[in-house]
């Protein structure tokens, strides 16, 4: 039985660990809840995360309370019933994570000064709940779109005999566990940074029936608005399966260590380009070893140049030590939730790459450039910093003119005798800016 220990490596120096102990760096990587936490600085992604479930409970309280109140107004309508359903279900949501992330309950708070050093941290774009879905996806209703991921891999690796397998971006889980389940591989690794995603898949693949509820985005009825789920797996899963936390552009491994290494809707989501990212990926594999990508390809990075095509794509991969490219592309189902009317076919891609070479490493991943950690360089005036400046000083001074008696075309008067806009856009300006702070405000985010 080959012992995860023997794979990890220190994600802040590469060093080896011993017993989740880096002696170089003298960090202690503690395991919560049966969990690792291999961040860089673990104390500070536990923080930040605590800190991102509390804002999820106050969120959902908050929630409550506004179904509470229109519960009030119109008792006696026909929303009664989908008002009561919802303030139940988010009252029993919340009971749900309370006790489904009470590991997050049991750590001291990192100074913020050391989690900057480091440079690393969670996404921001990433809450707690971004990938919730999935967990009912997984566990629950999406037998035909789990079966379809597992058959577009496994077919891939049906004339080979991995003995370690690593999913990174394992999401709820259910097609790392699919895989080891159907595979006759010594260790399947399933990494993710999501600690709802990761604590709720651990208790399920070891048997156990996690409770949760979904709130459909397109509910079909009126009962369909809040949804107690009991999230299963068809069966324990067998020896060799282990979850951790990470960040998988610090993934916590030696290097070449993996026989397939499986990035399921990962590689155009992340932040980092895929230049950099491919040869991290390259790094965990050992010589013909084994890649596969499978998702949509959609590729969302800030630099247009890194939004690749499939060409593209495979061009670079090549050129990043793989070799024996192949593709495939299915349209299959996705998100398709029985009680909503929000699913839809997506056309996903399906990569296998062959490790012929090591290559020439990306930097470590950082998050923070220098001029925000240090705080020592001069923050560059980007132009979406010049941008964001202007239009700040116009909203600054719009608010400064509401006083409860200037009309907006009185406000565009003095806009325009302070030179900063033409009258016909200064109105089309502040009635637009306006209109954001009312709906703001009527949809609950104006606080």
């Amino acid at each position: 039985m080959i012992d995860l220990n023997s794979l990890l490596a220190c994600p802040r120096c590469d060093n080896p660990l011993t017993d989740f102990r880096c002696v170089a760096c003298q960090v202690d990587f503690p395991v919560r809840g049966g969990v690792p936490w291999l961040f860089a600085e673990p104390g500070a992604a536990m923080s930040e995360w605590h800190n991102r479930w509390q804002l999820a409970l106050a969120n959902l309280e908050q929630e409550r309370k506004r179904v509470t109140a229109a519960l009030k107004k119109h008792s006696d309508t026909q929303a009664s019933v989908r008002l009561e359903l919802l303030q139940h279900g988010y009252a029993e949501q919340k009971k749900c994570l309370a006790k489904l992330l009470e590991p997050l309950a049991r750590h001291a708070p990192a100074d913020l000064e050391t989690y900057l050093a480091l440079k690393t941290r969670p996404p921001t774009q990433q809450g707690l709940f971004t990938y919730a879905a999935n967990l009912h996806r997984d566990w629950c209703w999406g037998e035909a779109e789990n079966q379809s991921a597992l058959v577009a891999v496994s077919s891939l690796l049906k004339e080979t005999r991995p003995e370690k397998i690593l999913v990174l971006g394992a999401g709820a889980g259910r097609l790392a566990y699919d895989l080891h389940q159907s595979l006759e591989n010594a260790i399947t690794v399933a990494l993710d940074f999501n600690p709802l995603l990761v604590y709720a898949a651990t208790h399920i693949v070891k048997g156990e029936t996690v409770i949760m509820w979904e709130f459909p985005l397109a509910p079909r009825r009126a009962e369909d608005v809040a949804l107690e789920r009991s999230l299963s797996a068809p069966k324990p899963v067998r020896d060799g399966f282990y979850y951790i936390l990470a960040d998988a552009l610090r993934a916590p491994f030696k290097a070449a260590q993996f026989d397939v290494v499986i990035t399921p809707w990962f590689v155009d989501i992340v932040e980092e380009s895929p230049a950099k990212l491919i040869p991290r990926i390259n790094r965990l594999l050992d010589v013909g070893g084994i890649w596969i990508n499978y998702g949509s390809l959609a590729f969302n990075q800030s630099d247009p140049a890194d939004r690749l095509s499939l060409q593209e794509f495979i061009t670079l991969s090549s050129t990043c030590g793989f070799t024996n490219i192949v593709s495939s592309e299915a349209a299959v189902p996705y998100m398709n939730c029985p009680n909503s009317r929000h699913g839809r076919i997506e056309e996903v891609v399906t990569i296998k790459a062959v490790k012929q070479s090591d290559v020439p490493q990306s930097r470590r991943h950082e998050a923070l450039p220098d001029w925000i950690v240090g705080g020592k360089q001069p923050v560059p005036l980007t132009q979406s910093f010049q941008s964001q400046a202007s239009v700040t000083r116009i909203h600054a001074f719009i608010m400064s003119l509401i006083d409860g008696k200037r009309t907006i075309k009185d406000m565009a008067d003095v806009l325009e005798q302070q030179k900063l806009m033409q009258k016909q856009e200064a109105i089309s300006a502040i009635r637009g800016f306006l209109i954001t702070m009312f709906e703001e405000e009527g949809s609950g985010r104006g606080y």
